[in-house]
């Protein structure tokens, strides 16, 4: 009989609280978000790139012509 019951209690272990992984994910995210872990700072860094390639075209362009 506690065999049984051990069998039950180490089946119901593995047991999950979400039904699809989407639910998992979002879980995951809204934890991680009310942890403060996705901030909101925006890297500047591609627009600088960009502005830079672009003056760098830009003065080739010019210095070609």
């Amino acid at each position: 009989m506690s065999l049984e019951a051990a069998a039950a209690s180490a089946r119901g272990g593995f047991g999950c609280m979400f039904s699809t992984s989407e639910e998992f994910e979002m879980a995951l995210i809204t934890e991680r978000r009310a942890q403060g872990r996705y901030d909101q700072r925006r890297m500047r860094w591609p627009a600088i790139m960009f502005i830079g390639c672009a003056l760098m075209i830009a003065g080739t362009v010019l210095l070609f012509n």
